[in-house]
């Protein structure tokens, strides 16, 4: 009887340390690994076989679907992503860096070198965790290879103009590198981007097979991602992150529709000082002195898109606080892109689109010790991914427009992760037992 009594009372010291009592943050920190997907449309893998994809699901949990901010692109967005802040804010407002005193215009994978287009006094996550004693990394992801207040990523790869981003071989090769930065160099995290589905929806239409081809693979890299996670223990001690930065939409053009030439219905030479308006669905322009009216007359009689002032966008955009954006921004109906002087545009797919539009939304997926299973959530906005990043790394967030309130359901416990050691369960099964022959 007395060693019963002293079992007793030492599974119930047991239990209750189990269940009550959580682990330090210093000795329970999990590591983190955010992919991006780029232009991986919400729907995109309900008309392909993806069954990683679709074991994700029940291993962890998934959105309906998650929502960009405005503007509805690769730089603008990602960048939202990795600080929390909408647009008006981190001040990344297109995919090309430009000076609308000099007229310079950096192209897209060209700005991924220029600190002075990123750093604007938001610092993303990188910095945030290196600054609080974190390591962090950015294999091709925006923004991740430049510098802010002078403070470099730990570690950074860059994909050079003209990088195919396509080639499974070295989609295989950059997952090992990431995996074998996490168990070998105990790094706590580290973002990794892909190029496609964006540009074979750009080429072909988001419509096209080669699109469900892309789509196919990118399920492949994601099994083969997680038995890399597998093979290098790391299942117990990785949060794992699947998003995108925008939708996809099909391009109209003629002869089922009247493409919109914008010199038609304004001198661009006379009136405009700076543009940049055969870039998709979204443009940009200074006017020249003392013609912001005309100017904005003269594009409200253009059919098949919407004029703004800057000052005088919806504040749901986000965008109307911004010192960088120019005085007119132009935002053509869903599947119309813009052109100045010329029809010049070649693409079948596009974004830069309203974030309202179905088109436009994109995927949201997670799996790892800290996440239920099961589970679906409803959709919100991908400014709030930036707090839920930091409530995984158990780090302080910079100032952010997000909330954690907002994924707080995707979590375990708020964000506890399970305990090792006998399930909590089982002991109490094991407690009323005890109690029974006591």
């Amino acid at each position: 009887m007395r060693l019963q009594l002293d079992l007793f009372l030492l599974l119930v010291l047991v239990v209750s340390r189990v269940v009550c009592t959580p682990l330090k943050k210093s000795e329970d920190r999990k590591k983190l690994l955010l992919v991006s997907f780029d232009g991986f449309r919400w729907d995109y893998d309900q008309d392909v076989d993806t069954p990683n994809l679709d074991q994700l699901a029940v291993d962890g949990v998934k959105a309906k679907y998650i929502t960009p901010p405005m503007l509805t692109m690769t730089s603008p967005s990602h960048f939202t992503t990795i600080t929390g802040r909408w647009v008006e804010d981190h001040e990344v407002v297109h995919n090309m860096m430009f000076n609308t005193t000099t007229n310079l215009k950096v192209p897209h994978k060209e700005s991924m070198k220029r600190s002075e287009w990123w750093d604007n006094g938001v610092l993303p996550l990188w910095i945030t965790a290196q600054n609080q004693g974190l390591k962090t990394a950015s294999f091709f992801f925006p923004g991740g290879g430049v510098s802010y207040r002078g403070q470099a990523v730990n570690r950074t790869r860059l994909a050079e103009v003209g990088h195919p981003d396509d080639n499974v071989t070295e989609w295989r090769q950059n997952v090992d590198t990431v995996v074998s930065w996490f168990s070998k160099e105990e790094f706590d995290l580290v973002t990794l981007y892909f190029g496609e589905p964006d540009n074979v929806g750009h080429a072909k239409g988001p419509d096209h097979p080669d699109r469900k081809k892309i789509i196919a693979q990118i399920d492949y890299i994601i099994g083969y991602l997680r038995d890399a996670i597998n093979n290098h223990n790391l299942m117990d001690s990785l949060n794992v992150i699947i998003t995108s930065d925008h939708g996809m939409t099909t391009i109209k053009k003629r002869p089922q529709v009247d493409e919109i030439i914008l010199n038609k219905y304004l001198n661009l030479i006379k009136l405009a000082s700076f543009e940049i308006l055969d870039y998709g669905g979204f443009g940009i322009l200074t006017p020249r002195p003392g013609k912001e009216q005309e100017v904005y007359d003269a594009l409200s009689k253009a059919p098949n898109l919407t004029v703004y002032k800057k000052h005088e966008m919806p504040e749901s955009f986000h965008l109307g606080r911004s010192e960088r954006l120019p005085p007119i921004v132009v935002m053509a109906d869903l599947g119309f892109n813009l052109n100045s002087r010329f029809i010049v545009y070649v693409n079948k797919g596009d974004h830069g689109f309203h974030n309202g539009e179905m088109d436009m939304k994109m995927i949201f997926r997670a799996f790892g010790p800290s996440f239920k299973k099961n589970f679906v959530s409803e959709p919100f906005d991908s400014v709030h991914i930036y707090p839920l990043m930091c409530e995984l790394l158990q780090i302080q967030p910079e100032p952010h427009n997000g909330s954690l309130e907002v994924t707080r359901d995707l979590l375990w416990s708020g964000g506890e992760s399970h305990r090792t050691g006998l399930p909590a369960a089982l002991l109490l099964w094991v407690l009323v037992w005890l109690s029974s022959v006591v």
